[in-house]
């Protein structure tokens, strides 16, 4: 599936639109780039460093089944090689290459600025599109006291799934992090999150449409 199916699209769009921060850029003392498949969090992460909004970055990620045939030495070791290509000097580059989910992606990083003596007041975590909400769900439990931004590529859905290449994987995606907003709040391990009963509807009907395969 290359294109997303016009008889589900407006649900897709609804989960897209849900999911997305896209918080103002304003100066800020560290970014993080969440390690997935997509380069393209670090090409952005490289873009803004360069307009001067952060000194330090962090990217952080081990393999996912997903990301290992692409990434195959880690996320977070590519991520900053891809950094490194678009101009960003070494020095502003840490690397923590062990997480495996986004509570690790935070709990490690901060571990990572702690042992270095950093301790940050203001962060920007910088991330696929969709996965806006969750990595703020996540820091704001795990890391308060810290005032958190978060952003991503300025894309359409079209245009995220046009890059990816599979619309069905784009949706599944959607549809699993959907899920985890809840899910992991009620675990304990993310902030809560309002999802307005439109976003519920919608992924109610994906996952009867079949966007299985990203839930836990």
């Amino acid at each position: 599936m290359q294109t997303i199916p016009h008889e589900i699209r407006p649900d897709a769009e609804r989960l897209w639109n849900y999911h997305r921060i896209d918080d103002q850029l304003e100066p800020v003392d560290v970014a993080v780039g969440l390690g997935s498949h997509d380069p393209s969090v670090a090409i952005y992460t490289a873009e803004l460093y360069a307009k001067g909004l952060f000194p330090l970055i962090v990217f952080t990620g081990a393999n996912a089944p997903t990301t290992v045939e692409r990434f195959p030495r880690g996320e977070a070791v590519h991520y900053r090689e891809i950094a490194l290509g678009h101009g960003v000097p070494d020095s502003a580059i840490l690397v923590e290459p062990n997480a495996k989910h986004t509570g690790q992606n935070i709990d490690l990083t901060r571990q990572l600025l702690d042992d270095r003596g950093c301790h940050p007041r203001s962060m920007l975590f910088i991330s696929r599109p969709y996965q806006q909400r969750r990595a703020l769900a996540t820091a704001l439990k795990r890391w308060p006291g810290v005032a958190i931004r978060c952003s991503a590529t300025a894309q359409t859905l079209d245009e995220y799934t046009a890059s990816i290449g599979d619309a069905r994987r784009v949706i599944d995606m959607l549809v699993g992090d959907t899920q985890r907003i809840t899910y992991y709040a009620e675990r304990g391990e993310a902030a809560q999150q309002d999802v307005p009963r439109a976003v519920y509807d919608a992924y109610e009907r994906l996952v009867t449409a079949g966007f299985t395969s990203r839930l836990i």
